[in-house]
């Protein structure tokens, strides 16, 4: 499991500036990346930043993935985890980023 940075209550404030200076340049912790299962049609990603109320962005980033972007899409979530559906194929390359808000 990932651990992401965050702020503590006892931080000096070198950190917390260098932690806000990394906020305002986009550093939000809020990505990651995930391939969809080859002959499947739904593919479980775990995160500890998704719970229910998460936006789920997604962006393909292969030719395979782009492929397939009409016909995936987020079918479930909830706490630490989503579900992707999608077509079934056997290509082990449809990579896609995903960026959570909220």
């Amino acid at each position: 499991m990932t651990t992401f940075r965050v702020a503590t209550p006892i931080a000096s404030q070198r950190e917390l500036a260098q932690f806000i200076n990394e906020l305002r340049d986009g550093k939000l912790n809020s990505t990651g990346s995930f391939t969809l299962t080859p002959s499947a049609t739904s593919t479980v990603v775990t995160n500890q930043r998704v719970s229910v109320e998460t936006v789920i962005l997604m962006m393909p980033l292969t030719a395979n993935a782009a492929a397939a972007l009409p016909t995936t899409w987020v079918s479930a979530q909830a706490n630490g985890q989503f579900t992707v559906s999608h077509a079934s194929a056997a290509s082990t390359d449809r990579v896609f980023r995903f960026l959570t808000i909220g």
